[in-house]
């Protein structure tokens, strides 16, 4: 895939689009894995399942990204589902390089770096890359996961809310 940069100013019909997307409330993801510079994580929001037998799950990955390569490599990553107090991690890790320091992260034997207190976890290795217009679709085999109860961090036009159990 070859990369070009995003234009400076989309087109207004472009901004109609984007804005129409926004529309689809979705939950917040961090998806991390291992690079040169460290461990690193990315905010998502196109995460879903695809199988339960085979454990598969896609998340999308934006050609543009600071951390395309990273992502676009790496053998195995975890998704993880943000609880709706995670604000700050999600911004975190939306823009910029976002290398996790040490006693952010865990990990088990090879595994990928786990990101502590979140709703869900999947430990994945790559299954599959399918280069899809401006984004890669990363298809990951589910090797392990864990959940959690609690409300769950929610993105709906532009801007972040939760969702939980209404008593």
């Amino acid at each position: 895939m070859t990369l070009e940069p995003p234009p400076e100013h989309p087109s207004a019909e472009t901004t109609a689009y984007r804005r129409a997307l926004g529309a689809f409330a979705t939950g917040v993801c961090v998806v991390t894995a291992d690079s040169d510079q460290g461990p690193l994580g990315l905010t998502i929001n196109s995460f879903t399942s695809v199988s339960l037998e085979p454990r598969l799950i896609l998340w999308c990955l934006d050609e543009r990204s600071e951390r395309w390569s990273a992502f676009a490599a790496a053998d195995r990553f975890a998704v993880h589902v943000l609880a709706a107090a995670d604000r700050a991690r999600a911004a975190r890790f939306a823009r910029g390089v976002a290398i996790l320091s040490e006693g952010e992260f865990g990990r088990r034997a090879d595994g990928p770096p786990r990101l502590p207190h979140v709703l869900a976890r999947f430990d994945c290795a790559t299954h599959e890359r399918i280069g899809m217009g401006d984004h890669m679709i990363v298809v990951g085999r589910v090797e392990s996961f864990s959940v959690e109860e609690g409300s769950a961090l929610t993105f709906w036009r532009g801007r972040y809310g939760m969702l939980g159990d209404v008593k």
